[in-house]
């Protein structure tokens, strides 16, 4: 089990990498570019265009093949405590937010803005970010405030 995982993903496909490993998986998406229809969405006279239910459904089939394509990518990365995800467009924050809604133990995640990347650039960046810098020390994150103790704090600065 790899802890330390990066992804770069588009809505085309993902490349999967695990920290220190030089060896990449690809995940196709097979997602179909959205149908584009011209006109307007309505009919003059105020009936509803039977073109609207094509459109919901296509956006439907659309959302559906996603959200397989996201799950496979899940798949690939299960069992990662940190994970970064790099990309250049909202696949990345797509994946980032079901990550956090998955069940179970949900890993640490890390998104990263980036351009269309060669195999070996997503290698080396992830490598990169998992690296131990010199000098720096890896912690616990710290745990989180007591709300109510800053707010009698802050009632009782004269």
């Amino acid at each position: 089990m790899k802890s330390l995982m990066g992804v770069w993903i588009d809505h085309k496909k993902a490349v999967i990498v695990a920290a220190g490993d030089a060896i990449a998986t690809t995940v196709q998406s097979g997602v179909r570019g959205r149908t584009r229809f011209s006109g307007g969405s309505g009919h003059p006279g105020g009936y509803i265009s039977q073109r609207g239910n094509s459109e919901k459904r296509g956006e439907e089939r659309h959302r559906n093949a996603l959200d397989r394509y996201l799950d496979a990518v899940m798949a690939a990365v299960k069992g990662a405590e940190h994970l970064l995800i790099l990309g250049p467009g909202e696949a990345k924050t797509e994946l980032a937010n079901r990550v956090g809604r998955a069940r179970g133990k949900a890993p640490r995640v890390s998104t990263k803005a980036a351009d269309k990347l060669t195999q070996a650039q997503i290698v080396a960046a992830v490598s990169a970010f998992f690296e131990p810098r010199p000098g720096a020390r890896r912690s616990a994150p710290a745990p989180a405030r007591d709300r109510k103790s800053t707010r009698l704090n802050s009632s009782h600065v004269s």
